[in-house]
């Protein structure tokens, strides 16, 4: 479910009821955002359909695996109809044990890789999370695809999403065992059926993030997307295809370093300064990676955009070296 500075338009058609879900939909617009800034200052042409119709490609698919969903319809370009649920923020005392029709307060990481430089390294390092947390029995070699996906948890509601333990996840957003045990269930179903479908395009699939919601019989339900180039990191021949070429560009200026210093300084948003725009011929070569990847996501000839391999060499050159370059999805 988006948060105010969400870059799809929401049209609320029926409101939700403490016991059933209600309607809304969704309008992916060509708007993006990294490291929680809100929206940054550019507009990427035709990204929010190759969002809308990745995203209503993979939900088809991973209804058909036997995971509920929130979607609807999808009436493209870029407009998908979804069940829509209540957002109860623990932080007021909202969330109870047992409320149905709501959203969970969670963002669900799934990790089928380590990169170097990726922020469990540093966490690791600083002891922030301990590997017997993560499932590890030994740190992993940073490259290497891990025998089994790590599964991690971050606020979702806070100005800043930070990283939680399984058993605070489960106290903050109001879990029962069984709801808890499915959305580890389903995030791996979920993963796996991406990752298939990754491998097929001869994708290399990293990691990526998924959110939950309960329905009106109290059951976990997929929201928002999956399957896209702004929830997952894939690369192709060790290219970024995905919205982390645009989190490098601003990584290397310090915006990741600026919005955490903001943040903890509780500086306005309103007063946060404008990041400075992608350059033209960055602009438009995002603009064709999303294109080509959304039409070799899906099988679809939209826009008849290069081939995504013609544009990996040219996507290397905006690409940070390891291990800058890892930053989780956001």
């Amino acid at each position: 479910m988006p948060k105010r500075w969400s870059t799809k338009d929401v049209d609320i058609l029926r409101p939700p009821s403490e016991h059933e879900p209600g309607l809304a939909t969704f309008r992916f617009t060509d708007d993006y955002s990294v490291f929680h800034y809100s929206k940054m200052p550019d507009r990427i042409p035709d990204k929010g359909e190759a969002l809308g119709r990745m995203a209503a490609y993979t939900l088809r698919r991973l209804e058909q695996a036997g995971v509920p969903t929130h979607m609807v319809a999808f009436d493209p370009p870029r407009t998908m109809t979804v069940k829509f649920l209540r957002i109860l923020d623990p932080a007021r005392g909202e969330l109870h044990p047992g409320d149905r029709a709501r959203l969970v307060p969670l963002q669900v990481i799934y990790r089928n890789r380590l990169p170097p430089g990726a922020s469990v390294f540093r966490r690791l390092a600083a002891k922030k999370v301990t590997l017997d947390e993560l499932g590890l029995t030994g740190l992993p070699t940073p490259g290497a695809t891990l025998k089994t996906p790590i599964i991690e948890f971050t606020t979702k509601l806070e100005e800043i999403d930070r990283f939680i333990t399984h058993a605070e996840a489960q106290a903050l957003a109001a879990l029962s065992d069984a709801q808890v045990a499915e959305v580890k269930r389903l995030a791996h179903v979920i993963n796996g059926v991406v990752n298939e479908i990754a491998q097929s395009r001869g994708l290399t699939y990293a990691d990526g993030k998924v959110e939950f919601g309960i329905d009106g019989d109290g059951r976990v339900i997929l929201v928002d997307t999956a399957g896209t180039a702004d929830e997952n990191r894939f690369t192709l021949d060790g290219v970024h295809v995905t919205k982390q070429i645009l989190r490098d560009f601003y990584l290397a200026r310090g915006l990741e370093a600026d919005v955490q210093r903001w943040a903890a300084e509780g500086r306005p948003r309103s007063t946060w300064p404008t990041p400075e725009p992608l350059p033209g011929d960055l602009l438009s070569l995002v603009a064709d990676m999303y294109r080509s990847l959304c039409e070799l996501w899906t099988g679809e000839t939209i826009w008849g955009a290069p081939p995504l391999y013609d544009l990996a060499s040219k996507l290397r050159a905006w690409q940070l070296p390891a291990p800058q370059s890892a930053t989780r999805p956001s």
